[in-house]
């Protein structure tokens, strides 16, 4: 990073959420089931002035979620025009409206708005460069002009090992991206190792995500899936079968998967909903989009 930060001991904010600095200078904030790795670069003044900015828009953030969660987990009621609570379950709701014709609701896009609050909390802070909020793997990501961003995309969330570089710039369009599967830390309704999704924001490159993972599909004896409220009762998916395992598959259940889960990638970017996807199903992918994913064993 451009203007390096003193490490220092975590320190409480407000509502009792915690902050601390990493080895690296990133900002890394913590409340509950949200943990958030920000890192500015920029001048030091700038850097600095971000984090404070940061540290102000997390606390109480999660406290207002959760007013907003009963409604949350459910899908979007059209006739129910009663305002929003938190400024963060609007992002959710709004990034899920466009997917009508499929079953999702706003905790669809939880991680990626979440991480879109902060990203616009501290951007533009003048003097930055870039910004970018990990909340989970979940990334807002924001570049100044002529700046770009490179990072490592996982082809299976079990294993969590790089094997396609990414590389964003400003002029793309892209201030979001996300990655689901069903061994990820939400439930899946597919069979996707993981699905990779670059959009316009983070929140949209969650729901995106969620939805071509879901998407990424077939019926196999082997497969084994069970009600998602026997493993968590309090969860948005109910009585819906979700994925726990997946063995290895003939070929050609893989191919007919990843195909199912393309032809729903193509139609959202064909609406501009994305701005690109990797679906990625035992050592089978499918890239989409003109952002490259470049194969990192490549030669």
């Amino acid at each position: 990073m451009s203007a390096a930060v003193a490490m220092q001991a975590p320190w409480h904010l407000a509502d009792g959420s915690t902050a601390a600095f990493l080895p690296n200078g990133a900002l890394h904030l913590d409340h509950g089931p949200i943990h958030l790795v920000i890192a500015a670069e920029g001048s030091r003044a700038a850097v600095e002035a971000a984090y404070g900015k940061a540290c102000r828009a997390f606390e109480g953030l999660l406290g207002g979620l959760a007013q907003d969660l009963p409604r949350l987990r459910k899908p979007l009621d059209t006739k129910d025009r009663s305002a929003w609570l938190s400024r963060t379950a609007e992002r959710m709701a709004a990034a899920v409206t466009t997917f009508k014709d499929t079953f999702v609701t706003p905790m669809a896009a939880v991680a990626g708005s979440v991480a879109d609050e902060i990203a616009d909390a501290v951007w533009p802070t003048p003097g930055l460069t870039r910004a970018f909020v990990n909340n989970g793997g979940d990334i807002a990501l924001r570049l100044a002009e002529g700046q770009s961003f490179t990072l490592g995309v996982v082809e299976s969330l079990s294993e969590g090992q790089p094997a396609y570089r990414l590389t964003v710039s400003r002029q793309d369009g892209v201030q979001g991206i996300a990655t689901s599967g069903w061994s990820g830390h939400s439930f899946s309704l597919g069979i996707a190792d993981a699905v990779t999704v670059v959009a316009p924001s983070a929140a949209a490159a969650d729901a995106a995500a969620t939805l071509i993972a879901n998407a990424v599909d077939c019926d196999h004896a082997t497969i084994r899936r069970r009600p998602a409220q026997e493993l968590d009762p309090d969860n948005d998916l109910g009585p819906r079968l979700v994925t726990i395992e997946v063995p290895p598959l003939p070929h050609a259940v893989v191919e007919e998967a990843l195909d199912r889960g393309a032809r729903y990638a193509a139609a959202l970017l064909s609406q501009g909903l994305i701005a690109g996807a990797l679906l990625c199903l035992q050592g089978e992918t499918r890239p989409l989009g003109s952002i490259a994913f470049e194969d990192m064993s490549a030669p």
